[in-house]
């Protein structure tokens, strides 16, 4: 949490990388994501991160709890399915919901690609700086609201 403070007092955008417990990642793919990066191996309170105004990105597996949290935060969602129904939440969240990029991966149709670092830095790039980014920005505080709204105590979900 100090380091994030630290890069906020230094004007950075940070993309915070997490994944969940069932998520198998190779140790080649964890470097790659890891360049140029901190990484923390034990458990974090993911909460405490988003909340925090440099992080301006998430690249996440798309759980749905995890695109809830993300879009309530106001922090732009860098979605890589893996397994289960990540792949429909991922399409929610680019497609219907408009909060964020899909990563663009080598991918042989069932499970996630491999995922250059370049790469995922022009994707990350692309979406908390780029004229993409803008528009999720502004649809993703728009759609925070919303789901403001309809948490509010005289309002329901339905």
């Amino acid at each position: 949490i100090q380091w994030l403070d630290q890069k906020l007092a230094q004007g950075c955008s940070i993309l915070y990388v997490a994944f969940c417990s069932q998520a198998e990642v190779s140790v080649e793919q964890l470097q790659q994501i890891a360049m140029g990066s901190i990484v923390v191996k034990q458990w974090v309170d993911k909460r405490q991160i988003l909340k925090r105004q440099c992080v301006e990105g998430f690249l996440r597996h798309c759980g749905w709890n995890s695109a809830l949290e993300s879009i309530c935060y106001r922090v732009l969602i860098l979605a890589w399915p893996m397994i289960a129904e990540q792949a429909l939440n991922a399409r929610m969240v680019v497609e219907e919901f408009k909060v964020g990029r899909r990563v663009e991966s080598t991918c042989n149709g069932m499970k996630p690609g491999f995922l250059k670092w370049e790469r995922l830095m022009k994707m990350a790039k692309e979406l908390m700086e780029g004229v993409m980014g803008k528009q999720v920005r502004k649809r993703v505080k728009e759609v925070a609201e919303l789901a403001k709204m309809a948490m509010a105590d005289s309002n329901g979900s339905f």
